[in-house]
């Protein structure tokens, strides 16, 4: 069994865990990405649909120390991003060790590290890593979450999580159920609409939608202006540009798109076309479902329909209470920060040099601002006990 010593060990190969590598290079820290696919920002390369393309203009999705080019388009495409990724990598000399799958992370507070168990998946051999800091960088995305329903093992169609999800063409012609209207929602009942598929989108709570202008102009606003000022005025924008869209099924939340952003970690959805798809019944807007049997699904609003497949845009969730025993310092149960970010500014700081990247729910504005803080905090231990 292979031993390594390194002064920080990131788990995770995506935004997070790159991003913090950079930073710790930069400030000359020796450091080793676990990434347990084959490649950096495997969720971006290989559970992203074709059309995806950055849902904030580009200023707010740059990782830090490398901006996107002044000719870049606002919104950067998928491919496009996946090149940005690669390019970040080589040029801050990422070291990244791939397909290697953790065990398990436990402090030894003999020796004052973290003692890393991970499997080298092509090998099949196990390799332990000692570090003295441990960054969490697997992030909320880890795992593809779908809902229990009653009746949804006996379904007869195809079930699908949206990490699946390519494009719509192996369903033209089909019924297709949506379930959840958030942006990879929306966005894959519009794909799917386009390729010909009978579309329905399930919209099981309150949902605002904008356009990627006005999430922009709100953006530069927050700058300047409180939230809920921000708030008042992109929805009368969006109020402005969609309309009344509470006859279609779809109705707004009590609160802010930016406040429940800062609140609850949940994004207003950016329209690509959807709203105008659902004006003209070609996508039909569905509550929430209460009972599957067979190819037949219940509403809450006492209709059934038929469905040949069934993708769920349900969200990801967290592995970290999987392999990380110590967590309960850092994290809940859940395998989210105890603390939010607007609940503490050192929500993403534990005990004995843990730290987690990545887990704030702002999107990569937030990942940028954990690399840099993690580093920063890295570096400031390590000056102090050297001047011990």
């Amino acid at each position: 069994m292979e031993e390594i010593v390194v002064e920080a060990l990131i788990v995770g190969g995506g935004p997070a865990g790159i991003a913090t590598s950079a930073c710790l290079n930069h400030l000359k820290i020796s450091n080793i990405v676990l990434e347990r696919e084959d490649c950096c920002a495997s969720l971006w390369k290989k559970r992203a649909y074709d059309r995806l393309k950055l849902h904030l203009a580009k200023q707010y999705c740059q990782l830090p120390h490398m901006p996107f080019p002044q000719e870049a388009p606002t919104f950067i495409p998928k491919n496009e991003f996946i090149r940005y990724l690669d390019e970040y990598v080589s040029r801050f000399d990422v070291i990244l060790r791939c397909n290697r799958n953790v065990e398990s992370a436990f402090y030894d507070s003999n020796s004052s590290k973290w003692s890393v168990v991970t499997r080298n998946t092509i090998l099949e051999v196990y390799e332990v890593y000692f570090a003295k800091f441990l960054v969490v960088a697997s992030g909320e995305n880890s795992q593809g979450y779908v809902p229990q329903i009653y009746g949804l093992d006996g379904f007869g169609g195809t079930l699908m999580h949206s990490s699946l999800y390519q494009n719509g063409k192996q369903f033209s012609g089909k019924d297709v159920l949506v379930v959840g209207v958030g942006n990879s929602g929306a966005e894959i009942a519009y794909d799917l609409s386009n390729w010909g598929a009978r579309t329905s989108i399930v919209a099981r709570s309150g949902v605002h939608f904008l356009t990627e202008e006005i999430v922009k102009l709100g953006m530069s606003l927050l700058k300047y202006l409180p939230t809920k000022l921000v708030d008042m005025i992109v929805l009368n924008l969006g109020k402005l540009k969609h309309g009344d869209m509470a006859k279609y099924g779809l109705k707004r939340p009590k609160e802010g798109p930016f406040f429940l952003k800062q609140t609850t970690g949940r994004s207003a959805t950016i329209d690509v076309g959807c709203i105008e798809k659902i004006r003209s019944g070609k996508i039909k807007v569905l509550p929430s479902i209460t009972i599957i049997e067979g190819n037949a699904i219940k509403f809450e609003n006492g209709e059934t329909h038929h469905f040949d497949d069934i993708i769920f845009a349900t969200g990801y969730r967290s592995n970290v209470k999987t392999w990380l025993k110590d967590y309960k310092g850092l994290f809940n149960d859940e395998g989210m920060p105890k603390q939010r970010f607007f609940e503490s500014k050192y929500y993403w700081r534990g005990e004995n040099g843990l730290y987690c990247a990545g887990f704030s729910q702002r999107g990569l504005l937030g990942i940028s601002e954990d690399a840099k803080n993690i580093a920063n905090h890295i570096s400031f231990i390590l000056k102090t006990s050297n001047s011990d």
